[in-house]
């Protein structure tokens, strides 16, 4: 039986007041955790056929199941899709969502993002759209750092470029994030995401469109994203 999807409760009425703070410092400072033995192995596996792939790159981060991987494949059959998600638990289930009729070309990878993402932009990967769906809220006013825009990683993130695609069912979320590009003079755009169920990308989607959730969406050219960013408070 599915549970019905709860909504987002938070201490916050609007974007955190440390947003931009947090994320400059960030870009302050490099991050220096190592480089964990098994991402690293992750990465080299699927970094050879990224590399001498021919067509666009999707990277499809947090994908959990893998069902997005699997959709953005079929909607984009002249790329090479690579979802990536730290938990073995959820990538063990894909085989429910795979649709394998339309020849997706794709890889799914365990790997924890906060490597991933840094050997990503080092190894300079052509990626033409990034997909973050439904990351974790972490909505406690406390947890602004655990937010990917709030960790170490994001100048990551915005490294590897492309058009940037995230969803949520917190709006809050979504204009931190918008806020932390304005630091990289990107105008993102941040706004109601209407769709029929039948058209959900995963199933945490799906669940909020079955609870009557207000589904929201980031979109943001990071291709000429400005990287050199003062670590100043302002």
């Amino acid at each position: 039986m599915n549970q019905e999807a709860r909504p987002v409760h938070s201490n916050q009425t609007g974007p955190h007041e440390d947003t931009l703070s947090v994320a400059r410092r960030h870009w302050g400072s490099e991050f220096l955790k190592p480089i964990q033995a098994h991402n690293q192995a992750a990465f080299d596996a699927v970094n050879e056929p990224v590399q001498s792939w021919q067509g666009p790159i999707i990277l499809d981060s947090c994908c959990g199941v893998g069902e997005s991987t699997a959709k953005l494949a079929e909607q984009y059959p002249d790329a090479l899709v690579v979802g990536v998600d730290k938990s073995s638990h959820r990538l063990d289930k894909h085989d429910f969502y795979e649709g394998s009729s339309r020849g997706q070309r794709y890889y799914l990878v365990r790997a924890d993002l906060l490597d991933f993402w840094r050997l990503v932009a080092a190894a300079e990967w052509p990626v033409e759209l990034h997909t973050i769906l439904y990351p974790n809220p972490w909505p406690k006013q406390a947890h602004l750092s655990r937010r990917w825009h709030g960790s170490p990683v994001w100048p990551a993130v915005v490294q590897i470029g492309g058009q940037l695609q995230m969803r949520s069912n917190w709006s809050t979320y979504l204009l931190e994030v918008a806020q932390a590009l304005s630091l990289n003079q990107v105008d993102a755009s941040v706004g109601y995401l209407a769709m029929d169920p039948e058209q959900a990308m995963t199933p945490f989607e799906r669940k909020y469109l079955a609870s009557g959730q207000a589904l929201w969406r980031l979109t943001a050219d990071l291709t000429a994203a400005v990287t050199a960013v003062e670590n100043v408070d302002r």
